[in-house]
């Protein structure tokens, strides 16, 4: 299947949305892009998150969201969604979680980006939809998309190609990674093969670390937002 570069987002952040009747700061809606952009370390120039603390940062500057999904969500939820309905940057056709995989790097104008993990649903995405159960749908799907690190800085255009210019050798992808941090799957033959790789984020490694010594990482903030 040829890879495509479906959209190109970016959005500061806003009190866009609600959460509990409140006002909630928030870089999720992404507006659509028609001129080249610079993406840099952090990500792309005219982007930026909210909370540093789960957001954003050298190992989670690009979202990338599959446009194969918004059919399944469409159908689910019975609404038309908008672009960038899940706060990703670079909506991709061609690049599911299946195939995708952790290491991959890939070409996207003249720079250059490598996945570093799944990307976790929180509270802010159910809140845009004022349907809290999204981020869980989200994780027992594995539609989740993912996040690319940036390893060589360069200028990117909406009709810009994705290329692969290398496989991870594992061959870990992205749903892979979802099982086994969100299902339980693969058990510690899992959990440490993720771990050997590489390319995998500061955040997943150190949970995955905390989970083979029996600690279990509390994620009620993130999907509830309290």
């Amino acid at each position: 299947m040829r890879v495509e570069l479906v959209g190109l987002q970016v959005g500061l952040p806003s009190e866009s949305i609600t959460h509990n009747g409140k006002p909630v700061l928030s870089g999720m809606m992404k507006l659509p892009v028609h001129q080249p952009l610079a993406l840099r370390t952090l990500g792309f120039e005219g982007d930026g998150q909210a909370d540093l603390r789960y957001h954003g940062g050298p190992e989670k500057a690009v979202c990338v969201y599959p446009v194969e999904h918004y059919t399944y969500w469409q159908q689910q939820w019975e609404f038309d969604l908008p672009i960038s309905a899940f706060g990703e940057n670079v909506t991709t056709r061609g690049l599911i979680e299946d195939d995708v995989h952790i290491g991959n790097i890939y070409r996207i104008g003249t720079a250059r980006v490598q996945v570093t993990q799944p990307r976790q649903p929180c509270f802010k995405l159910a809140a845009r939809y004022n349907m809290p159960n999204i981020p869980i749908w989200m994780q027992e799907t594995g539609y989740t998309g993912y996040y690319w690190r940036v390893l060589e800085e360069g200028i990117v255009s909406p009709d810009d190609q994705i290329e692969l210019i290398h496989m991870d050798d594992q061959r870990l992808s992205i749903r892979f990674a979802n099982e086994v941090m969100h299902q339980k799957r693969h058990g510690e033959e899992g959990i440490r093969a993720l771990l050997s790789n590489k390319g995998l984020s500061t955040n997943w490694r150190a949970t995955f670390t905390k989970r083979l010594e029996g600690i279990e990482t509390d994620t009620s903030k993130r999907i509830e937002g309290n």
